[in-house]
């Protein structure tokens, strides 16, 4: 932790895009379970709900706010209440600005914080108080514990086999991803959450 809250690491192109892919797969996955677990809750702890647009346990939303706060604040990373803050204002803009677009232009309320516990602060169903403060504390996870770890990675393993590891991850997850968003659209696909429908599982489609 020393080492990476004093040193700048000079990473190659290459590995730091694995860096970046290695973010994009965990704080997805990590979004994933923080939903996973909040809509227990949310529902009177009665019913677990699988959450999310694709076959996988990833949220896109949660990867670009993870990148976009990685870059905002790597530099200001022995600054904790920094992070914190310009996590708060980012990820609320971001926030709102994806759930007003897929709401006035894809017809599709991803969510809506009107119908949900905890939602003092709310504005326009699209961002509430809570919501920034769990995406400032778990942008403080993210730049204390998964960078770090990330940077561990890249400097242990064999560049090859990290490269290898990080650009595969990525890519399954990212395929995933476009399949749901736009070959189904494209060829006229079953999305991941009507499979699911029919399976049987409890779906809240972001």
């Amino acid at each position: 932790m020393k080492d990476y809250l004093n040193n700048d690491y000079k990473f190659d192109k290459l590995t730091l895009i694995g860096i970046v892919c290695l973010i994009i797969v965990i704080s997805g996955i990590s979004g994933w379970l923080y939903e996973f677990i909040f809509y227990f809750f949310n529902s009177g702890m009665t019913q677990f709900y699988y959450r999310g647009g694709n076959f996988l346990p990833w949220i896109n939303i949660y990867a670009i706010g993870a990148v976009a706060i990685f870059l905002l604040t790597y530099k200001k990373r022995k600054h904790p209440i920094y992070i914190f803050l310009i996590s708060i204002i980012a990820s609320g803009i971001l926030e709102y600005i994806g759930g007003w677009y897929m709401d006035h232009f894809n017809d599709v309320k991803c969510w809506d914080y009107n119908q949900e516990i905890l939602n003092f602060g709310n504005i326009n169903g699209y961002v509430c108080l809570r919501s920034v403060l769990v995406f400032g504390i778990m942008s403080l996870i993210l730049m204390y514990i998964i960078v770090p770890f990330c940077f561990y990675l890249a400097n242990k393993l064999n560049k090859k086999t990290f490269l290898i590891i990080s650009y595969t991850l990525c890519f399954i997850f990212l395929a995933d991803e476009l399949y749901n968003l736009i070959f189904t659209n494209l060829f006229s696909l079953p999305r991941a959450s009507s499979i699911y429908k029919k399976l049987g599982l409890k779906y809240l489609y972001f």
